[in-house]
């Protein structure tokens, strides 16, 4: 039997090229392992004031790269088995914005060196702590006296209440009264050149409420409004205000101090607020 050489090249050929064709496409997944995070703690020490946070997100590294960020509560997969350094960073809304998610850079980091198991869950509550390098000035009213008082814009004062052992500040705006305005102290030489400057603050209002800035300069001050804070009736809400802009653009201020104001239009019903725990952290 003759055998027609160039037709059996050809089926040779056509043969190496299915079989490897089969090869490039068969599709082999990886399994993944899975660490959960359904909570996280802010741990502090007394000098660092209250340990009340908005921690929302966990920025997620394997072995020093990138994984993405997670919404808490998450189960986060991992294409990672045995031996692995996981380690996990706060992430907050900036300025209390959703589209604006980012890590704060004033918690440290949750380390830790876990043996994950493909198709297993393994459970982490982090808890985090403020970064050694950072200065914190807090007002939580529990002490005597305060660091924060009305300004010469408030019409009415705050008073010190407490709720449930928890000592706080709360302002009635009410008969023909329109604003309320207290601030911080005066602070000087706060860092620049876009070093991060923050402002915590813990609060309850049935009225929106303004975050902002006087900027103390040699022959004026300068008004800075920042936030606008919305209502938050039925819980304490907490927000992180990103001062670093204003701050870093204050070229040559004397001193900077921050404000909390509640300006009502009309006096058919009454403002309130609560305020507690404000940090000023650079």
């Amino acid at each position: 039997m003759l055998v027609n050489i160039s037709n059996l090249n050809f089926y040779i050929l056509f043969l190496f090229s299915f079989l490897f064709s089969c090869d490039k496409n068969t599709d082999i997944q990886e399994i993944p392992s899975y660490i959960n995070v359904s909570k996280v703690n802010l741990l502090t020490s007394s000098d660092q004031g209250s340990n009340t946070h908005k921690i929302t997100d966990v920025w997620v590294y394997v072995n020093d790269q990138f994984r993405g960020t997670f919404e808490i509560p998450a189960t986060i997969p991992l294409l990672h088995k045995d031996s692995n350094n996981i380690r996990l960073f706060a992430g907050i809304k900036d300025n209390g914005i959703s589209s604006t998610r980012v890590r704060y850079h004033f918690y440290k980091s949750s380390e830790y060196n876990i043996y994950l198991v493909e198709d297993s869950v393994i459970n982490i509550e982090p808890t985090f702590i403020y970064t050694e390098s950072c200065t914190i000035e807090h007002e939580n009213f529990e002490g005597v006296g305060t660091n924060i008082d009305t300004t010469l814009n408030s019409e009415v004062d705050f008073e010190i209440k407490t709720e449930n052992g928890n000592k706080f500040a709360y302002a009635k705006i009410d008969e023909n009264y329109l604003k309320f305005e207290a601030s911080t102290d005066n602070f000087i030489d706060l860092p620049q050149q876009g070093s991060p400057v923050y402002l915590e603050l813990d609060y309850q209002s049935n009225h929106t409420a303004l975050i902002g800035a006087y900027i103390n300069n040699s022959n004026s001050v300068i008004n800075r409004d920042l936030v606008w804070i919305s209502p938050k009736e039925e819980d304490w809400n907490k927000i992180y205000i990103n001062m670093t802009k204003t701050v870093s653009e204050a070229l040559g201020n004397n001193s900077i101090k921050f404000y909390l104001n509640v300006f009502r239009n009309d006096t058919t019903a009454e403002a309130w607020i609560k305020f507690d725990n404000l940090k000023i952290i650079y």
